[in-house]
C-alpha cells in the first residue's frame, strides 16, 4: 500500500459512522473551509521562514485537507480523491501541449522552442477554451449563468488576490494600460481624490477612494510583475523586524517601547533601517 493509499484509507476509517472520530464524522465540505485557509497560510509561513522541516509537516496537513474533501464528496456520490488526481492529470496534459504534443504523454521528449511568456499566453488561451466548452456543455442555462468574462473569478478570494485576477481577466480582453506610466498617474490621481475626501470629512468617500488607491496599487504591482500579496507580506516582515529591533535596543537600557517618545522611536526606526532590516 502506497503512502497516498494509506492516507485515503485512514480518512475513510476516521469518517466511519460507527468506529470513526466524532469530530471528523461531523465535518462537512463547508465546515472545513477555515481549516483549509489556515493550513495554506501555515505553508506560506514555513516557506517564508525557509523552514523545510516545518514545510514538510504543513504540506502534509494541506494534503490531508484535499483527501478530506475527496472523502466527503465520495460519500455524497460526487467525486473521490482519485477523481481529483485524474482531473488534474488531464488538465496538466491538456495545458502543456508544448510538452505533450496532441495531448499524448507518449509524445513526451519532443523538444519544442517556446518561451515562458508564450507558455503563459497559451495557458490562458486554453483556460478560455475550457470555459467556453463548459458553457456549451451546460447549454442555455450555463450561458445565462456566465454572461461576463469576470463571472468565474471566485468571490471568496482575499480582496487583494481577487483584484489582481479581475485586472488580469480584463487585460486579457484588451482593457488595460500598455505600460506603467499611466498606472502611476492613476495612483497619483486617486491619492489626490482621497486627500479631497479627507478635507471634506466624507467618511464614505474616503473609504471609496482608499479602495481605489489599493486597487490601483495592485494594478501597478501587476504591471511590474510583482505579486502584491508577497510584497505586502514582505513589508509586514520588515515592519515587524524593525519594531523588534527597537524593542531589543530599548530593553538593553531597561526601557520599554510604549513609554518612549515618538521622536526617539522615529530615530531608532531609521537606525533599524540602516542596520539592514
Amino acid at each position: 500500500m502506497s503512502a497516498i493509499e494509506k492516507l485515503t484509507a485512514l480518512m475513510s476509517m476516521l469518517r466511519d459512522k460507527e468506529f470513526g472520530c466524532p469530530w471528523d464524522i461531523e465535518q462537512t465540505i463547508s465546515s472545513l473551509v477555515p481549516y483549509t485557509l489556515e493550513e495554506v497560510y501555515e505553508v506560506v509561513d514555513a516557506i517564508e521562514n525557509n523552514d523545510m522541516v516545518e514545510l514538510e509537516d504543513e504540506l502534509g496537513d494541506l494534503l490531508l485537507q484535499i483527501v478530506f474533501y475527496g472523502q466527503l464528496a465520495k460519500e455524497q456520490g460526487r467525486f473521490s480523491f482519485e477523481d481529483i488526481a485524474e482531473s488534474i492529470n488531464n488538465k496538466l496534459i491538456r495545458r502543456h501541449p508544448h510538452v505533450f504534443p496532441g495531448g499524448d504523454v507518449r509524445q513526451f521528449g519532443i523538444k519544442q522552442d517556446i518561451s515562458p511568456d508564450q507558455v503563459v499566453v497559451n495557458w490562458e488561451k486554453i483556460k478560455e477554451e475550457e470555459r467556453e466548452e463548459k458553457k456549451r456543455k451546460g447549454g442555455i442555462q450555463a450561458l445565462k449563468a456566465q454572461a461576463s468574462l469576470l463571472d468565474d473569478v471566485p468571490r471568496s478570494l482575499p480582496a487583494m488576490e481577487r483584484a489582481r485576477k479581475l485586472q488580469n481577466r480584463a487585460a486579457q480582453a484588451g482593457f488595460d494600460w500598455q505600460d506603467i506610466a499611466p498606472v502611476l498617474d492613476k495612483l497619483k490621481e486617486e491619492i489626490a481624490e482621497f486627500e479631497q475626501a479627507l478635507k471634506d470629512k466624507d467618511a464614505e468617500q474616503m473609504s471609496n477612494e482608499l479602495g481605489d488607491i489599493m486597487f490601483t496599487a495592485v494594478n501597478m504591482a501587476r504591471h511590474c510583475s510583482i505579486e502584491p500579496e508577497i510584497a505586502l507580506r514582505s513589508c509586514n516582515k520588515r515592519f515587524e523586524n524593525r519594531v523588534r529591533w527597537i524593542e531589543t535596543n530599548l530593553q538593553s537600557q531597561g526601557r520599554i517601547f510604549r513609554d518612549t517618545k515618538l521622536q526617539e522611536l522615529e530615530l531608532l526606526w531609521e537606525k533599524a533601517k540602516e542596520s539592514g532590516l
